[in-house]
This record gives C-alpha cells, structure tokens and sequence, in this order.
C-alpha cells in the first residue's frame, strides 16, 4: 500500500463514520476514530499520523513496545487486545487508555503498577457481549459488579465499557452485541460513583462499526479499513 491509498482509506473512513453518524442522528465529532495498527510497520503508522490519526489501538504489549520507542507519546495509545498480567507493569507506562480490562485480578494489578508511577489509568471493562468462549471479557451479568469493584481502586479512572461482537454475516446477531452493551452502559451512566467517568463506548471494527454508531457507539476501533488486509 502506497501513501495514496492510505490517504484514500482514511477520507474513506471518515466519510462513512460521517454517513452512519448522520443516519443515526448524532454528532460524527463525538465518535473517535482509533487506527488499529497491529502487524503495521513503523513508517505506514507514522504516515497515519501525518494524515490525522490521532489515537491508535495495539494488541500485543511486545510489538507497542518496539514501536513506542521510535513514535513515543505524540499520538494516543489504547491497548485493545487481551492484557496479561505480567505485562501490566511494561503496558502503563505507553498506553493512554487500556480497553480490554476484564477481571478483577487485572485491575488489581494495574492499580498497583498505576500508584507506582503517580498516576491513574483510564480503563474500560471489556464485556464479552457474544458469549463465545474464544473471545476474552466479563460476561454481561458481571460488568456492572466488576465496574464498582474497579471504581474502589485509586489507580484507575473506568471509563466506560468496550466489546467485540460475534463475527457473523447476521447483522441481527452483530446488532445484538451492541445493544447489549449500549444497555450495561447506559445503567452504568445513571448511577454514582467516586472515580469513574462513564463517557466511552468502543464498540465497532472494520465489518460492523457502521451498525455500531447507529446503536451509540463513541469510540470504533478500525484496521483493515484503514491500512489493508493485515499482514501476518
């Protein structure tokens, strides 16, 4: 892919985040764009940037490492992928923003490792809204008790909520996902807490993000869409 198709894919990008923003009502300038940049090399991420990205997503705290260290902190960074725990410590020094918290456990730690450094970490809680047993997050019952677990923990600041959801031709069962959590959401929203800040909902990736802002998505996170087919 050269720098024109990048270019090409980004203006894109925004003009269906802008069509299916408008179909539902709302506001694109409320829906942020992260540019989900795993197995994507240094100079097509840097490219990104020079295009308007302003926010990317990694899945892998070992690839985020190696790029960190040339892109630094000029850009967002948002770990989306499946967090181990003995990666927490290499994971809040990069990451702005860690969308895949999932247990009680891993908040624990990430608390830790956060006071260590003097600061609190922007979460959201990752709720696996499909069921699969391949995919990672709390199930739908347990997000709203796990985000008031999360809420005790100084180092953290929760957010909101993210999901993944089935990966299915059913655009039915895909909406289903999203409203799921659009729900945990919304009741999370209307109640008191001492810390958190409920204002994201990240759900929504290159097949499906235009179903997820018509169900109230304010944060899609977009790959394929924006740098091609992945390399492996």
């Amino acid at each position: 892919m050269n720098e024109w198709d990048l270019q090409h894919n980004i203006r894109r990008v925004q003009e269906r985040l802008s069509q299916a923003a408008e179909r539902a009502g709302r506001n694109v300038r409320d829906i942020r764009l992260v540019a989900v940049t795993k197995t994507v090399p240094v100079e097509r991420i840097q490219q990104a940037l020079a295009l308007g990205i302003k926010e990317i997503g990694e899945n892998r705290v070992q690839e985020a490492r190696a790029k960190f260290e040339v892109i630094g902190p000029k850009v967002l960074w948002h770990m989306v992928g499946h967090l181990q725990r003995n990666k927490v410590k290499y994971a809040v020094g990069m990451f702005d923003m860690i969308q895949s918290l999932d247990t009680l456990a891993l908040a624990r730690e990430i608390h830790r490792r956060a006071l260590s450094r003097n600061r609190r970490v922007p979460v959201l809680i990752e709720v696996n809204t499909s069921g699969e047993t391949t995919k990672f997050g709390c199930s739908p019952g347990e997000a709203l008790e796990l985000a008031r677990q999360v809420d005790d923990l100084s180092g953290l600041e929760l957010q909101g909520f993210m999901t993944i959801a089935v990966l299915s031709e059913d655009m039915h069962k895909v909406r289903d996902c999203f409203k799921r959590l659009r729900e945990i959401y919304e009741t999370a929203r209307q109640q008191q807490w001492q810390r958190a800040h409920i204002q994201v909902l990240s759900m929504g990736m290159t097949h499906d993000f235009e179903i997820a802002i018509e169900e109230g998505a304010t944060m899609v996170r977009l790959g394929t869409a924006i740098f091609g087919p992945r390399q492996t």
